[in-house]
């Protein structure tokens, strides 16, 4: 699978980092974040809406996976945290229904990490239909049922919706994150995992002060 979308994460600052400053302006628009010229509509009414496009097979998403679990531990009580499968491919389209169907199932969270851990830990090759159906299968999910709703028509429409949105997002790599549909970054751009967080918390805190 090529791998020419997912981002390199240039610093892996440690852990304790984590809690930096909340003021936006220790952060510059063109620097640690970008503008977005048009913005795009949030699903998550009064909450600052902090959404992540990713791409199972990335191993920069796989990366970041622990620090976006600190940060939702520790987040600030106005944002609301979403996830969107990237779809910049057909390859890509697989997972995202993979992931729509294990919502939809109510499988998850049971789900998730197991085949983060299989595609980056164990190196397996999870990229078809099949082979995602097996894994699953391992793990204790039905298997026709999984099939049934992974090609349903209401995981295909969410699917599609999320690659219409990755081209709206103007994102040219994952991971990424948006926050409240006006701002564009990235642990590339922020300088690190840890320091996105950062670069999240005083986005946050610019639109909850509005």
């Amino acid at each position: 699978m090529k791998l020419r979308h997912c981002w390199f994460l240039l610093i892996l600052l440690p852990c304790f980092a984590f809690a930096g400053p909340n003021d936006a302006g220790a952060f510059k628009a063109g620097v640690e974040y970008e503008v977005m010229g048009k913005p795009q509509p949030t699903q998550t009414g009064e909450k600052v809406e902090v959404l992540e496009l990713f791409w199972y097979g990335c191993p920069h998403c796989y990366k970041l996976e622990p620090f976006i679990d600190q940060w939702l531990e520790k987040k600030p009580a106005n944002a609301t945290y979403i996830r969107l499968p990237a779809v910049f491919s057909a390859g890509w389209m697989i997972h995202a229904k993979a992931f729509y169907a294990a919502e939809a199932m109510g499988i998850f969270d049971k789900v998730h990490k197991p085949l983060f851990d299989a595609l980056h830990a164990q190196k397996r090759k999870l990229y078809t239909e099949e082979t995602i159906a097996d894994f699953f299968a391992e793990l204790g999910v039905d298997r026709a049922e999984f099939l049934k709703t992974y090609n349903s028509f209401a995981v295909t429409t969410k699917a599609n919706r999320a690659k219409q949105m990755t081209r709206r997002y103007g994102i040219s790599g994952v991971p990424a994150v948006i926050v409240n549909g006006k701002y564009r970054t990235s642990a590339h751009k922020a300088g690190g995992e840890a320091r996105l967080l950062q670069v999240i918390n005083a986005l946050v805190a610019k639109e909850g002060a509005k």
